[in-house]
């Protein structure tokens, strides 16, 4: 599975980090002098969320946490997109699950 956002769109993107050494010259030195460059990657916090959808079925979702704080889902699905409110699904307790 890929790791993106089904509501956001948000992805893993590349970018670089840089290594310094040296003291800065407003704290008394010399400047920093830069070491080297090497790449990396930023990832969204993703959470696999089991939502209720508004027909009423319940589906497993990864969201970004942006997404799940902010309390609106929008889904393209069809062709169309759908914007309704993230309501969680809840399990039933294990002793109703395993009756009948």
């Amino acid at each position: 599975m890929s790791r993106v956002c089904e509501s956001s769109g948000k992805r893993t993107h590349s970018g670089g980090s840089i290594a310094r050494r040296g003291l800065p010259k407003k704290k008394g030195g010399v400047g920093l002098k830069t070491t080297g460059h090497t790449k990396r990657t930023f990832k969204p916090n993703l959470q696999t969320v089991r939502c209720v959808m508004p027909d009423g079925t319940v589906e497993r979702l990864k969201l970004a946490t942006s997404v799940i704080k902010r309390g609106m889902i929008e889904l393209e699905r069809g062709g169309k997109t759908m914007r309704f409110p993230l309501v969680k699904a809840t399990r039933k307790p294990k002793a109703e699950r395993t009756e009948g």
